[in-house]
């Protein structure tokens, strides 16, 4: 690990890590910033390197032959990108990139992690236990996009974002919201109009400001929050739910 890294973890899975399984990844760890539409993981590639985040929001996201994204999941510094390695893959269908930038990631080549994961059994134990949470968070997606409407589905994603952010004002373009919850533009910005009516949000260009976190968990309904409680329950806090431990 460099000299001009910082001395505290900012990644939830690397501060949960024993000293001495954490102490099997510094040595390797490289310090990088990120960019919006930054590539971690690119579709059918295989992987180079695994990017623990420090901040901002990376997307996870399914290609059309058309070349449209839809996202499928996100993780921000409660994660990492590579998991297809844990499970005994060196590739993904999946792409993913950064959405929301200005912050740095913690990366190392999967030639190093998949050493280091060989090594010890506790170390690939609790990063399979994130697994398990990002497969609760997509399995909600499903669910949230069957049974709300897009007002729902944009709070469940707008919490999300929440979450993984510093304050309450997430850089979010309307592009990007509609590849979230799978809607037109035209779509997103009638649903950020509801939203702001009530006194939810406060939307600008390309940015969306959370006023009432408990309203949009209450539109967002059990769409929200399984996810989230099954990391604090696996990990440690993580989440600006009323009653989380974060």
């Amino acid at each position: 690990m460099s000299q001009d890294q910082p001395s505290f973890v900012r990644n939830l899975l690397l501060a949960a890590l024993s000293e001495a399984d954490r102490g099997l990844l510094l040595p390797f760890l490289e310090r990088v910033p990120l960019e919006r539409e930054m590539v971690l993981v690119a579709p059918g590639e295989r992987i180079k390197h695994v990017y623990f985040l420090e901040g901002g929001i990376a997307s996870i996201t399914s290609l059309s032959e058309e070349g449209g994204r839809t996202e499928v999941g996100i993780f921000g510094r409660e994660g990492m990108s590579g998991t297809s390695l844990l499970l005994g893959a060196d590739r993904s269908p999946h792409e993913t990139f950064i959405q929301v930038d200005h912050s740095h990631a913690l990366r190392i080549e999967a030639a190093q992690f998949q050493d280091a994961i060989d090594t010890s059994r506790t170390l690939r134990e609790l990063l399979l236990r994130y697994v398990q949470t990002m497969v609760v968070q997509m399995s909600q997606s499903t669910v949230g996009n069957a049974r709300h409407q897009i007002e729902g589905r944009l709070a469940r994603w707008l919490l999300m974002c929440h979450d993984r952010v510093d304050g309450d004002e997430i850089a979010l373009t309307h592009e990007f919201m509609g590849m979230m919850i799978g809607a037109q533009r035209s779509g997103v910005t009638v649903a950020l109009h509801v939203l702001e009516g009530t006194g939810m949000i406060r939307a600008g260009r390309g940015r969306v400001t959370i006023l009432d976190r408990a309203k949009l968990e209450n539109l967002a309904g059990d769409s929200y929050g399984m996810a989230e409680a099954e990391h604090r329950r696996l990990i440690g806090p993580f989440g600006k739910s009323q009653g989380a431990d974060a």
